[in-house]
């Protein structure tokens, strides 16, 4: 007990509630000692006499003396009911100090039972302090802010691994039927065979691309950015001329609309990857003969870069979730994509600050 704070606190209470009452009281005695003169008592005699007649000595007592017996004896009372004051006022310091420090310290223990019970599978509770504005609500407010944060990041967290596992699920489960059935019949033809590995090498491909996309978010996720000054346009730009092929060969045009100046600070990487989903969407969603429209430019303090093609286009109930993690189109369903290329355009975005938004209509 004595290595508390409530312990500390009522000591550390008391003990200066002691120092100054013992200074207030030896400066009274003090200014009471020096204003009294203190002489010794003394006894002198004198001869009394009534008209003629000798009566006889007698004791005789001068006033100022008797003041200063009193004063004395004063003075030894006043130091010894300080003294008894003092020990009496140290003690009742010491029960007031233990119950004021223990209602001041209530919403620490308040605080402290609380995140005791919540645990790494259960961030619901909260400790929500009643009281004034004061530090301890403030610490109290703070801690709920970050397990708010926690729950959110744990919730995400889980999703992840709940659709990571369902997404990996399905190619595992194509590999493993055609690699048995392939070990099964061992009186397969060439063309089986052939048809097998090509299933498989789908799948595996599959499930390449999404791990790489579940890498990308994770890293995105996090802070690790090389952040340095780079031209907007010029990344767009090679994101462009990356999917010159890939459009070419689908007969897709992209063409540019990039502004000037458009320097900010930011992971070029990033911010290309990013550009570059956009585009890897757009190609594979344009009609032959279609056209990617890339531009970029300023507008009200902010920097903004869209890509515009001629897709199926989306509902307004599918553009609310196009950027969710594993939320796939119709055509990224036929395609087998992993559907976390826009997801990871979102954070990379919002990482750096900016917002990101699509507008689509069907046709």
């Amino acid at each position: 007990m004595i290595h508390t704070i409530r312990f500390r606190l009522t000591v550390l209470y008391s003990g200066l509630l002691f120092v100054l009452a013992a200074l207030v009281l030896g400066g009274i005695y003090v200014a009471v000692s020096k204003s009294t003169e203190q002489r010794p008592y003394t006894t002198e005699y004198a001869k009394a006499y009534s008209g003629d007649q000798y009566l006889g000595r007698r004791e005789v007592v001068f006033v100022q003396e008797v003041e200063n017996a009193v004063n004395v004896k004063t003075l030894a009372t006043l130091r010894d009911y300080s003294l008894v004051t003092l020990v009496g006022l140290y003690l009742a310091s010491l029960g007031i100090g233990w119950v004021l420090a223990g209602r001041v310290l209530r919403p620490v223990r308040s605080i402290t039972r609380t995140t005791e019970e919540i645990q790494a599978t259960d961030l619901t509770r909260r400790i929500k302090l009643d009281g004034p504005r004061d530090e301890l609500k403030d610490l109290a407010d703070t801690i709920d802010t970050m397990l708010d944060r926690l729950e959110e990041a744990f919730s995400a967290q889980r999703q992840l691994i709940d659709d990571a596992s369902h997404e990996l699920r399905s190619p595992l489960t194509i590999i493993r039927a055609n690699v048995d059935a392939v070990l099964s019949a061992p009186d397969a033809s060439d063309e089986e065979r052939t048809r097998a590995v090509a299933i498989v090498d789908r799948a595996t491909t599959r499930m390449t691309r999404l791990v790489e996309d579940l890498l990308a978010s994770a890293r995105r996720q996090g802070t690790a950015f090389a952040d340095a000054d780079l031209d907007l346009a010029r990344v767009a730009a090679e994101a462009c001329e990356e999917h010159a092929t890939p459009a070419a060969a689908r007969h897709v045009r992209i063409t540019r609309d990039l502004g000037a100046g458009l320097e900010m600070t930011g992971d070029s990487d990033a911010l290309r990857r990013a550009v570059a989903n956009l585009l890897s969407n757009a190609v594979r969603l344009s009609p032959p003969g279609g056209t990617i429209r890339v531009a970029a430019g300023r507008a009200d303090g902010w920097l903004w870069v869209a890509v515009r093609d001629d897709g199926p286009g989306l509902g307004e109930a599918d553009q609310q979730r196009v950027f969710d993690r594993f939320w796939r189109g119709e055509a990224s369903r036929r395609d087998r994509h992993t559907g976390l290329g826009l997801a990871i355009v979102r954070q990379i975005v919002e990482s750096h600050g900016g917002r990101v938004a699509v507008y689509s209509q069907l046709g």
